[in-house]
């Protein structure tokens, strides 16, 4: 059962660390440091069974600025947030900052809770309350209930454990399938063990004896052992705080901050369009190629906000970016990221990522930033259906797979086919290759469609000898070039549209003819006569082209082209054009001689031929060219299926 994460929150020193010792009986401080200074320098862990059945995970993050980062990596994937603030402080920075990055990170529920209620008096703690109410009015906390505590007596422990019961209790949970995702937030050995990784289980399931990749490197490893919350297990569901002990790789192979998902589910990239919400407490106006610090999942990222709609962006304001990043990071649209300045380190701002390995958008003209408008409110107004189509439309000409459409979609399998439906019954989409469901938008098609049907007009005004066009010459000419089998099911619509004609390799328009000239009748009559009277022992092209030098040379191999395509020449190398019936006649021959004698060599083929080794030696590699002869050392026997 998918299980419920509860992260804490608030200024460093306001107990968010003996609020979850008194409430779970687990000690979240594991480092010497950590118990010398009396202060959560990284995350910790505990966990809380309430009376509805389910398990609570819970999360301990660093309140001190120093550590905001370990903070930040431990509120990715928190459900709920037990917002902690000292009654003898009040609001203090690192409570402004933590509650910033909890609702930059999608956080929609928690509760609030007063600690160090023994400290002060009756009267101040009710100022407080008041000023903590204000302090969340009109945010996701603005009803949420208060709680004071003391954690040395325990007194109100009992309340907080029936809120978080009954919060828990209202969620609607549904079974998670489909890719697994984690984002790794510690990397240790551990003696008789190897690899052992941990974080909070993001989506899907997966079990003892799966493989994992880790992104954005790509290594894999097979998981060895699951624990959740120190005990074995089998399965991992979406919301476990997980423990996986790997087999094939080694700790240094790992980073905190890496994706560890389901192989192929993801797509690593430096490029991500977002959109962003630029906090009030900034304080000045984000220029656009701002180096920020991008916190996304467990991982800090250094790159640049590249604004997309506006030269600057004011405090408070909201808008659509491109993050570009030194590093590759693997995501999924919808996830959350945080941006702290480079330096000094503050957060500013943040918001959800909508697209992985988008194409670089202008941004330099007025227009390219209306165009940049007008994408996102179309993206962010589309329902998933739509959202997929857009994926398609900006794929273009190389289309895009099932599989990357779901890697950068996020949607999986049954729920793909779903989506994917109407529109590709609608012909709004449309599948060029059912082995690898490469998927091409009907827009994007139909514009290659016209690419194709002028470039086959221009070939045949340029070509009027030539049938047709072979269908590689034609990729080479198409801008980009398109993928083989997005051409053959282009090439087949236009065909059973009745567009255009396949013969073999070459493409032509329907109803095109070869057409000759006077002249090129006359080219025609000339070397068909030419060749028939040479039979066996032609002349070489060179001495061809010669013989008909009033003629020009493209227009001679174009009507020898047109020859061999009406079957009345054969080439048999680049120099050498054989008249048709006497090659058949001689195959005849050979085939006779051979069935008779079982074999024939070099010197048997020029006494039955009387042809000399310039004619005979291409000859026998013709007929081994066309399989009807194989070679065996010195001599040719018949193909069997011959």
């Amino acid at each position: 059962m998918r299980e419920i994460i509860l992260g804490t929150a608030g200024h460093v020193d306001h107990g968010k660390t003996s609020l979850i010792r008194t409430l779970t009986g687990i000690e979240t401080d594991r480092l010497k440091e950590e118990k010398k200074r009396g202060i959560t320098i990284e995350l910790g862990f505990a966990y809380l069974d309430l009376p509805c059945g389910h398990r609570l995970g819970i999360v301990d993050v660093p309140g001190h600025e120093k550590f905001i980062r370990n903070m930040v990596a431990g509120a990715a994937g928190m459900d709920l947030v037990a917002f902690v603030i000292a009654a003898d402080e009040g609001i203090m920075p690192q409570t402004e900052e933590h509650f910033e990055i909890c609702k930059l990170l999608g956080v929609r529920d928690g509760l609030i809770i007063l600690t160090k209620k023994d400290t002060v008096e009756e009267e101040w703690l009710e100022m407080v309350t008041e000023e903590v109410r204000e302090f969340f009015q009109e945010s996701f906390l603005a009803e949420a209930p208060i709680v004071a505590v003391n954690s040395l007596t325990g007194e109100g422990f009992d309340a907080i454990k029936q809120i978080l019961d009954a919060k828990v209790s209202a969620i609607h949970f549904q079974d998670e399938f489909g890719p697994f995702r984690m984002a790794v937030d510690r990397v240790f050995t551990m003696k008789g063990f190897g690899t052992i990784i941990t974080g909070t289980s993001l989506s899907g399931r997966i079990e003892t004896g799966d493989e994992l990749m880790f992104y954005p490197g790509g290594l894999t490893a097979k998981i060895r052992g699951i624990q959740v919350h120190g005990e074995e297990v089998t399965i991992i569901e979406a919301g476990h705080r997980t423990a996986i002990n790997l087999q094939g790789i080694e700790k240094e192979e790992i980073n905190r901050g890496d994706m560890a998902a389901t192989p192929g589910s993801l797509i690593a990239t430096t490029l991500l369009d977002a959109s962003f919400h630029y906090l009030d407490s900034a304080g000045k106006e984000l220029k656009n190629r701002t180096q920020v610090r991008v916190h996304i999942g467990t991982r800090e990222i250094v790159g640049r906000i590249i604004l997309l709609e506006s030269e600057s962006l004011a405090p408070g304001e909201t808008t659509h970016v491109q993050l570009r990043l030194q590093e590759p990071v693997a995501i999924w649209p919808g996830d959350h990221y945080v941006v702290r300045s480079y330096s000094p380190i503050t957060t500013i701002g943040g918001g959800t990522l909508l697209k992985a390995s988008p194409k670089k958008r202008k941004r330099t003209l007025e227009k390219d930033r209306e165009i940049n408008r007008s994408y996102f409110e179309e993206l962010e107004a589309a329902d998933t259906e739509q959202q997929l189509l857009l994926l398609a439309k900006e794929s273009g000409f190389s289309g895009i797979t099932a599989e990357q459409m779901s890697a950068r979609s996020g949607i999986f399998s049954k729920k793909l086919k779903k989506h994917l439906q109407r529109p590709i019954s609608a012909g709004e989409i449309l599948v060029v290759d059912s082995e690898s469901q490469r998927m091409v938008a009907a827009s994007v098609a139909e514009g290659l469609s016209q690419q194709i049907l002028t470039i086959l007009e221009t070939f045949h005004h340029n070509n009027p000898l030539k049938n047709g066009i072979a269908k590689e010459e034609l990729r080479s000419q198409m801008r980009p070039v398109v993928d083989v089998r997005v051409l053959q099911s282009l090439l087949t619509n236009l065909s059973k549209k009745g567009l255009i004609e396949q013969d073999g390799a070459e493409v032509k328009l329907s109803g095109h003819e070869v057409q000759l000239q006077v002249n090129e009748q006359e080219m025609e009559q000339k070397i068909s006569a030419l060749y028939t009277e040479a039979g066996l022992a032609p002349p070489i092209l060179k001495d061809v082209l010669a013989g008909l030098a009033d003629f020009p040379e493209k227009q001679i191999r174009q009507v020898l082209d047109l020859l061999i395509k009406k079957g009345e020449l054969i080439k048999v190398s680049e120099v050498l054009f054989f008249h048709a019936p006497a090659v058949a006649q001689l195959q005849k021959d050979v085939i006779e001689v051979i069935r008779n004698e079982g074999e024939i060599d070099a010197q048997r083929f020029k006494d039955l031929t009387g042809l000399t080794r310039k004619f005979s030696i291409p000859l026998l590699e013709y007929f081994d060219k066309i399989k009807l002869t194989i070679r065996i050392e010195n001599k040719r026997v018949l193909r069997k299926s011959k």
